[in-house]
């Protein structure tokens, strides 16, 4: 595995221990300024400031999340990954919802690092 794949795993690593731990402002440090989210059924979340508003309406809830890495692919400064997401929302009142599918992120090295570029996912309910 070369220097390139194990910085994404730690993005990928650090993203889900800071959303597990509720640390918004460590996860807009992993992305880029111009960052879009794609999910079905929705319109595209195009910004790290949405992003951010979108992450303070969920305050009340609490997120478990887990990821499996499929596929890491890297071109110079441009990478894509392939993860297994699973996302479990817990309310304050009322049952958890547990989310999993795959995602396909793509990356982007910026000074150096790897940022969230683009996200495109497709989890649904598990029941």
């Amino acid at each position: 595995m070369n220097h390139d794949e194990q910085a994404i795993r730690r993005l990928i690593s650090t993203w889900l221990g800071a959303s597990n731990a509720g640390d918004d402002e460590k996860v807009l440090t992993l992305m880029d300024e111009d960052v879009a989210f794609l999910g079905p059924g929705r319109p595209a979340m195009r910004g790290r400031a949405a992003f951010a508003t979108a992450q303070a309406g969920l305050k009340e809830m609490k997120f478990e999340a887990s990821g499996e890495i499929q596929e890491i692919r890297v071109f110079g400064d441009w990478a894509y990954v392939w993860t297994e997401l699973t996302v479990t929302a817990m309310p304050r009142d009322g049952a958890p919802v547990r989310r999993a599918g795959p995602t396909l992120s793509v990356l982007k090295k910026e000074n150096g690092e790897w940022v969230l570029y683009r996200d495109a996912n497709m989890l649904a309910v598990v029941k």
